[in-house]
């Protein structure tokens, strides 16, 4: 792991040299993780910290094209890991940030404003094209979105079952492109904070659907909850275990192609496929093309003629979704795939060295594997971009903004994954394991400068609300040190009404283990009370999500504390005889009923039976009472799974759900 930013770094001179541990001299290409790379963004009026690998003593030297008279130096300890920070001064660029030793990296597009961390489960992982149905005229609002200085670095799904150093990615800037792709809550939080600062903005998002907060948290801080003791002694054991799971998925893979006699060259630039059946590109296999009841392999194939100028460029293949693995080549050479499960709804873009690409005809080969459903790329063609583009940071190949690679293809189907067997897992290390994604998702990230955290999650923890009221908080706090920014502001999204088969409580609960994490300093919760969609446990109102927690961020972090950012929270209440009066903090000039008389209040005795009550606004207070409870003792307010109820402050921000008593179910 990168060592933590140095104390030496209080203060700075034209050349400073950051020494590490000590090795023998020698010569080797520098390397940076993927976090530091073309279009990056970093955070303004910080030391930001940049790390890297060289042989072990290299000596490694930082210009940054903002501060053309600062050079600084760093030194490769015996391990070859190096760390340094660069001033970064006040928002702006393009700039370049070129880093020499043995070799010269030069990461060029690279702007200085706020960057903050976007993580939790699938209602943050969801792209803008997931949400298409809540847009009006999709196409349309595709089209005005050209905002380069907003920038998202989507972290690639992986677990581990230690910290690792380095994770996949790469930065995407907002084009009518790109939009699609983009995580939408991320993205409309961006957009709001560039709105309102007018800084660029980069958002690291990194997000697994259907995963629980234990996964996003590290060994050290679970190892203080005694009921996750077996799990990490388990993983204590597990790497061997690890070790011969990837034996058996090499072995898996190499079968896939000799279980079809020839595949071994198909994927050559060479190969003549003019006899392979002709295919759409983006379409799922369906019954049109007799693959719907399929799942194996299927290779697809596409020779595209190039214009001269886009010789020996860099570019970025865009593939969409595929579902459920991939590997892909150009003109011979692999250059990327998803060879994992996990990765059916991650748009695929990979980069193709310019030493690849040809004046003329160029082939691109993908062979698609799909292990049940559906299959294919299943990206939606008016939402998704197949295309072929300059790389990020690179001109245009030619002048060309991309090149379309939709439409026909050929395709030819391999072996069936009767035929293969299943594809080998661990059967109990997942993505939803015990520090699974803190290891394989968060540490490469530290310490990476943030500007601070936003989370959408707690729909797997559901059930377990008694054990979020600690495990959420214990989150916070490990990241928090892992990062060593202090009070790192945290904002998180409170989960949205769903109708949870079975649930008896247990929503209205985890909302309130979320709500009293407001208790931890520098944090603030979005509520979704009102938009949620009871069938559907993914909301399409992304955009709203995105800017409540904007709304945290400008008032807490950025000068803005006459803004109205929360909606009203439950504060105190007293019995009144037969009615109940309940106090609030965050009314920001009022209370109010939206869309008629308040609803979703019930009310209770000492026997503890709740019945439907009324309520009543008088100012800033609410006054709940009901005809079937005479000596009232508690109040619950919107505590039905899917309840949408209606108090809202005068800014036009929802209430919390929340109970007055503390009863168990």
């Amino acid at each position: 792991m990168p060592p933590t930013l140095p104390s030496v770094l209080a203060a700075l001179s034209p050349t400073l040299l950051v020494p590490l541990l000590l090795g023998t001299p020698a010569r080797a290409d520098v390397r940076l993780p993927s976090l530091f790379s073309d279009g990056m963004v970093l955070q303004r009026d910080s030391l930001a910290p940049i790390w890297g690998w060289a042989a072990p003593g290299e000596r490694v030297s930082l210009r940054a094209g903002w501060n053309e008279r600062l050079t600084i130096q760093a030194e490769a300890g015996a391990d070859g890991a190096w760390s340094t920070a660069v001033p970064t001064g006040a928002a702006g660029g393009p700039y370049t940030l070129r880093i020499e030793g043995a070799s010269t990296i030069e990461i060029r597009d690279v702007l200085i404003g706020e960057v903050w961390l976007g993580s939790g489960q699938s209602n943050m992982e969801w792209k803008i094209q997931d949400c298409a149905r809540g847009i009006e005229d999709f196409a349309a609002v595709r089209a005005e979105q050209n905002l380069p200085r907003i920038r998202l670095f989507d972290v690639r799904n992986a677990i581990a079952m230690a910290p690792v150093e380095e994770c996949a990615g790469t930065w995407r800037a907002c084009t009518p492109e790109s939009w699609p792709e983009l995580g939408a809550v991320a993205f409309y939080f961006a957009r709001e904070l560039h709105r309102e600062l007018s800084v660029p903005i980069g958002v690291i998002t990194s997000d697994w659907g259907g995963t629980p907060a234990e996964a996003w948290t590290s060994r050290e801080t679970l190892a203080s909850f005694p009921e996750f003791a077996p799990a990490l002694a388990r993983l204590a054991a597990g790497g061997a275990a690890e070790r011969v799971l990837a034996e058996e998925q090499a072995a898996w893979w190499r079968g896939v192609d000799e279980k079809t006699p020839g595949a071994v060259g198909w994927a050559a630039a060479e190969l003549d496929d003019s006899e392979w059946p002709a295919a759409t590109v983006p379409a799922i296999w369906s019954s049109e093309d007799g693959l719907d009841r399929f799942d194996g392999v299927a290779w697809y194939r596409r020779t595209i003629e190039l214009p001269a100028g886009w010789t020996n460029r860099d570019l970025v293949l865009e593939l969409g979704p595929i579902d459920d693995m991939d590997t892909t080549w150009f003109n011979g050479e692999k250059v990327g795939g998803a060879e994992v499960m996990g990765f059916w709804s991650q748009p695929r873009s990979y980069r193709v060295s310019g030493r690849l690409v040809r004046r003329g005809a160029n082939t691109i080969a993908v062979r698609v594997v799909d292990t049940g459903g559906h299959g294919g790329f299943t990206g939606a063609p008016d939402q998704v971009a197949v295309r072929l583009a300059g790389a990020e940071g690179a001109p245009r190949p030619g002048g060309a903004p991309s090149l379309s690679i939709a439409g026909a293809w050929r395709r030819k189907v391999g072996a069936s994954l009767a035929d293969l067997g299943p594809f080998p897992s661990t059967g109990w290390f997942d993505s939803s394991y015990p520090t699974s994604l803190y290891n394989g998702m968060i540490a490469p990230l530290v310490p990476y400068r943030l500007r601070g955290v936003i989370w959408y999650q707690g729909e797997s923890n559901r059930e377990r609300a008694a054990q979020y009221r600690t495990l959420f908080p214990a989150l916070i706090a490990d990241w928090r040190g892992s990062w060593e920014q202090g009070e790192l502001p945290f904002y998180f999204v409170q989960i949205a009404p769903y109708r949870y088969e079975g649930d008896t409580g247990e929503a209205a609960e985890l909302r309130e283990a979320q709500m009293l994490a407001l208790q931890v300093p520098q944090t603030g919760m979005a509520v979704t009370m009102d938009i949620g969609e009871p069938g559907d446990i993914h909301p399409a109102n992304k955009w709203e999500v995105g800017r409540r927690l904007a709304l945290w961020a400008l008032a807490q972090d950025y000068g803005r504390p006459d803004l109205p950012f929360s909606g009203p929270l439950f504060r105190a209440m007293a019995r009144e005889g037969a009615r109940i009066r309940l106090s609030f903090d965050h009314t920001f000039g009022g209370l109010m009923a939206q869309a008629g008389p308040l609803s979703h209040f019930t009310i209770a005795g000492a026997d503890r039976l709740f019945h439907r009550a009324q309520a009543e606004i008088e100012g800033n207070e609410v006054v709940v009472w009901g005809e079937a409870v005479g000596q009232p003792v508690a109040v619950r307010y919107g505590w039905g799974a899917a309840d949408m109820p209606n108090l809202f402050n005068l800014a036009g921000l929802p209430a919390s759900s929340f109970r007055t008593d503390d009863w168990e179910r």
